[in-house]
């Protein structure tokens, strides 16, 4: 074995199974993702949380996400994180359920609509227009 296989170069991992990391991950969402705000105690879970509480940067928690053993943990975890947000965006405003409708179920505003066949049209024509006889 050369010197380099036997001393390899970067800090090594620190979790080396994705149960390992699944632990630390339950404690957050179980303890650490609770915030205040005025007199209202909300869960409030981020990606950049859960990378806090397992000790690392967000970057190298998205790099576990790139190994095929932890890809699922990973993104149950985000997962978790994004029915958070969703949940919160049907707060008081209609505005977060349109927001999810439209970027969730491809909802469209009835306007965006007929102005795409009408620019579709517009460009049709003007293509038959151009046609020699």
């Amino acid at each position: 074995m050369s010197e380099k296989e036997s001393n390899p170069v970067g800090r090594p991992v620190k979790y080396k199974t994705p149960e390992a990391m699944q632990v630390d991950i339950d404690a957050y969402f179980d303890s650490d993702a609770w915030l205040k705000q005025g007199d209202d105690v909300i869960f409030c879970p981020t990606v950049s949380g859960i990378a806090y509480a397992l000790n690392m940067t967000t970057a190298s928690f998205r790099n576990y996400e790139k190994r095929d053993e932890f890809f699922s943990t990973i993104k149950r975890a985000k997962q978790k994180v994004e029915i958070t947000l969703e949940q919160r965006l049907s707060g008081n405003s209609v505005t977060g359920s349109i927001f999810n409708l439209k970027h969730n179920f491809s909802w469209k505003d009835k306007h965006e609509e007929e102005q795409g066949k009408t620019d579709m049209a517009d460009v049709l024509k003007a293509l038959v227009d151009k046609l020699p006889d």
